[in-house]
């Protein structure tokens, strides 16, 4: 079969493979993507330039993990369909995955004489059949990568596809910082095959030049920049300390980039044409993106290996057919019904957003997650839950089992559950499943096979708080409004508590003990928004503080001057509460 032939084959399954999943919900990180995208048509220039809040906190999109290559690329299909329509935004997407499987079957006419083996098991991959479903940045990235490497290896090289190259090579660089990873891969590919080609060596320095000048751009005009943002938040995070835990992740990851049973076939292989320029290149490519993303992809997502996809499946495809046509029947079998299982999933917060009733006027729905239940909520109406935020009676709030951020201490009424069950025995992530494939916090399997709930939802009414105690302590979790861990005592930088009003005015105490970790230096005192006592912090030890005159009321503010985290723990600690209010 000639080889146009055979890659128009390759396109049309692609095309095929992606329709059934044309009406996926939004999902992941598409939510955020989506609200860059949405800032980008009010700032172009900057659409990761306003605040978001992300598993209860506000933070600046800034510090994003990923430049707004992507952002900008929803933004221009907003503007063509007026709105975020699922089946139209998927369906453009599809473009990305055509030019990957293009770029890839280049790639690998160049390494292999099994080309069209080496595409099948590239499109097998199961990320790129379950993350292609998405509008995260993946498989822009994928296909802007995979692109450039296709032109910069391409054999001649005219200057129209260096120049061409040159372009991809930035797009790449802004729809990710991993494309970084492309200059000594390339490196490499350039001192083996064109050593004297000086075009070839500074087309190397493009994505550096990108990525700074993104950089330098958003220093100056919005006085930040987003390497540093990002780098504060992934130790005030403590994602970093995750890093070795991901690392071991993606290490399992590898061994599913393409079936299993033919890794060591494939390494013994290519280990017999160690001498040949080609497997020096492909090893390079693999190792070298290994060596670079290991330390710093502290989630271990199976979607991080999507770059090394290509080299895998071209050193793979060297293998006998007859070892290869079951292991690409039976890999695009488990990527479909990994599919398949997350289309399911993701469309369980679509339908029950949908089913919620609205609230009554005057109060409102606030979500605690950060995937698409928050996008379709959001749609409706609904506001992100935020730690530390009020709500008052009457609001109704949607958590998940699997994923919600915000602790609430108020009485609460059922409104409505459901549970999110995937027919398809498959799990990316679940309740049950120990699934690491979207992070390894989940557990270290590379996919779960469970049948039981991906995640259960609830949406509760927020009910009148009535105090039973005049002094209280963080056992009293009803009496809780904002700002207390009833596990363990500790405030955050502003904590509010209910108190039962005495009869007639009582002097007021607070009790607080102040580990020598802590960073508070100042506490005041508040009774119903009054300032009642501003209290100096000398040393740690146990604090009992007490008002100068006798006072009423029923609302209890403390603000503490300054707060700290001890990553992993994501709270921002104050004091720690003894009890409070008029003993």
């Amino acid at each position: 079969m000639e080889a146009g032939v055979k890659l128009w084959l390759l396109l049309a399954l692609t095309v095929l493979l992606r329709l059934p999943f044309l009406n996926t919900p939004i999902q992941g990180d598409d939510h955020i993507y989506l609200t860059e995208a949405e800032h980008a048509l009010i700032d172009p220039l900057h659409p990761n330039n306003l605040k978001y809040v992300f598993i209860g906190d506000e933070v600046d999109l800034r510090g994003h993990p990923h430049p707004p290559g992507n952002a900008w690329i929803l933004a221009a299909l907003l503007l063509i369909f007026g709105d975020v329509k699922e089946v139209p935004f998927h369906a453009a997407y599809i473009v990305f995955s055509l030019i990957a499987v293009w770029a890839a079957y280049r790639i690998a006419s160049r390494f292999t004489d099994r080309p069209g083996w080496a595409t099948l098991l590239f499109i097998a991959v199961p990320a790129f059949l379950v993350n292609g479903t998405s509008l995260e940045a993946d498989l822009p990235f994928l296909a802007f990568w995979l692109a450039s490497a296709a032109g910069f290896l391409a054999c001649p090289a005219p200057k129209a596809r260096l120049v061409l190259t040159c372009a991809t090579l930035a797009a790449a660089s802004m729809t990710a910082y991993q494309a970084i990873f492309l200059t000594p891969i390339l490196a490499v590919y350039t001192w083996i095959y064109r050593r004297k080609s000086g075009r070839h060596w500074l087309l190397l320095l493009t994505p550096a030049i990108t990525i700074a000048a993104w950089q330098i751009f958003t220093r100056v005009t919005t006085g930040e920049v987003p390497a540093g943002k990002l780098a504060g938040y992934l130790v005030s995070y403590g994602f970093l300390k995750q890093a070795l835990a991901g690392a071991a992740m993606l290490l399992i990851h590898f061994w599913f980039i393409v079936f299993p049973a033919l890794v060591p076939f494939a390494a013994v292989a290519a280990w017999r044409r160690r001498r040949e320029p080609g497997t020096h290149f492909l090893l390079a490519w693999i190792a070298i993106f290994l060596a670079c993303g290991l330390p710093i992809f502290f989630a271990g997502s199976a979607r991080y290996l999507l770059p090394i996809a290509a080299p895998v499946a071209i050193l793979a495809s060297r293998l006998p057919a007859r070892f290869l046509a079951p292991a690409f029947a039976a890999q695009l079998i488990l990527g479909l019904g990994l599919a398949a299982a997350n289309y399911q999933h993701w469309d369980g917060y679509r339908t029950f957003a949908a089913s919620l009733a609205p609230p009554a006027p005057g109060h409102r729905i606030w979500v605690d997650n950060d995937w698409g239940l928050r996008y379709y909520l959001e749609a409706r109406g609904a506001l992100p839950a935020q730690k530390g935020r009020l709500v008052r009676p009457g609001d109704i709030i949607v958590t998940s089992d699997l994923g919600s951020s915000v602790r609430y201490t108020v009485p609460l009424a059922p409104i409505s559950d459901a549970v999110i069950q995937p027919s398809i025995p498959l799990r990316l992530i679940g309740l049950e499943s120990h699934s690491g494939y979207s992070t390894v916090s989940k557990g270290f399997w590379p996919f779960g096979i469970s049948a039981g709930p991906a995640d259960r939802v609830h949406a509760r009414r927020v009910l009148e708080r009535h105090p039973a105690l005049e002094y209280m302590t963080p056992k009293a979790v009803d009496q809780i409004v904002t700002g207390i861990d009833p596990s363990d005592g500790w405030t955050s930088q502003t904590a509010i508590v209910a108190l039962k009003e005495p009869a007639t005015p009582r002097k007021l105490r607070v009790e607080i003990y102040v580990p020598e970790n802590a960073k508070a230096h100042r506490i005041t005192v508040l009774l119903d928004g009054r300032e009642i006592v501003v209290y100096p912090i000398a040393a740690p030890g146990k604090y009992t503080i007490d008002s100068s005159d006798t006072v009423r009321g029923s609302t209890l503010e403390l603000r503490v001057d300054r707060t700290f985290r001890v990553p992993p723990d994501q709270r921002d600690l104050g004091v720690v509460l003894l009890g409070a209010g008029f003993p």
